[in-house]
């Protein structure tokens, strides 16, 4: 029992800890990201850019919703579990809906689904292309740039699908912000 202890206890963990560093260290370290001498966050964990109260900083993109605690909490990584006909679902999207609408500018009709559903874990950092095209002019208009000069930024910062085909083209959230702030000096 000792000895299965210290080789696959000590001796497994210390390997898998080595290979991963050598093959994809900023994963294996929590893709952190800093912003001159601060950590911003991690590419792996979305979170909200939003004021005290919850409302949205308008200066930067927006990520979608999250379902985890009191939102984007790490510690309670969770979806809703509720159902397409839940009533408090569909409460929630509509008013993520007009909130959106009122905020980009745009009709209702117009905003992509994950700008208003949570993901399964609540913690996802990805937004699709569209949702973050949605959002140029505001973020423009509100740092005195260009919609092209930000739309080129978005499209920088499109993430094709996994080995070419697996899922959707994604744009990570914090990413972009980061990119954007870069745009300030």
């Amino acid at each position: 029992m000792g000895v299965f202890t210290v080789v696959l206890g000590l001796g497994y963990t210390l390997l898998v800890t080595g290979i991963g560093q050598l093959a994809l260290p900023a994963m294996a370290n929590g893709s952190i990201i800093s912003l001159g001498d601060s950590t911003v966050g991690s590419t792996l964990v979305g979170q909200s850019f939003t004021d005290a109260d919850g409302a949205a900083l308008p200066e930067w993109f927006q990520s979608r919703p999250s379902a985890a605690g009191d939102g984007y909490d790490s510690g309670a990584s969770s979806g809703s579990n509720y159902g397409p006909e839940n009533v408090d679902l569909i409460a929630a999207i509509a008013e993520r809906k007009a909130t959106i609408a009122e905020l980009e500018n745009v009709a209702e009709s117009d905003i992509p689904a994950d700008a208003l559903t949570a993901s399964a874990s609540g913690l996802d950092p990805h937004i699709s292309p569209e949702y973050a095209r949605l959002q140029v002019p505001r973020v423009a208009a509100e740092r005195g740039l260009t919609g092209d000069a930000v739309r080129e930024l978005v499209d920088a910062n499109t993430q094709g699908p996994d080995l070419g085909y697996l899922g959707e083209s994604t744009v990570n959230v914090l990413e972009l912000n980061v990119a954007l702030a870069g745009l300030d000096n």
